[in-house]
């Protein structure tokens, strides 16, 4: 993993370092409900590809949010699972999607895009 070049500015600063980007945040939602396989997390994190998740899942694992265990069978199964410290981030991050969902029609509006169909 690469090493950061400067001092965090503030816990936002270090939040973001580990969380930011498309994809984590979704895989940290994908694994709120509980461990889960690869190809299960390939399918709850639409259109992440397989190289793109594979390079997440081990920076998380590096920062500690997230756990891995293989189990040595054939075929191979891997499970992914939250870490204690990985359950506190997305508890954190749970404000954040209600603030998404209940602004969601302006931020559609505003970036020209279409809302979701509920």
């Amino acid at each position: 993993m690469k090493q950061r070049e400067r001092p965090y500015s503030c816990g936002i600063d270090a939040a973001l370092d580990v969380v930011g980007g498309k994809w984590k945040a979704l895989i940290l939602w994908a694994l709120s409900t509980g461990t889960q396989r690869f190809g299960n997390l390939k399918r709850l994190v639409p259109g992440v590809t397989e190289k793109m998740l594979i390079q997440q899942l081990r920076e998380l694992e590096h920062d500690g949010i997230i756990s891995r265990e293989v189990y040595a069978q054939v075929p191979p199964k891997v499970e992914y699972a939250l870490t204690e410290r990985g359950a506190s981030l997305n508890a954190a991050l749970v404000m954040l999607g209600e603030w998404g969902r209940d602004n969601m029609q302006h931020i559609c509006e505003v970036k020209g895009v279409d809302a979701p169909v509920h």
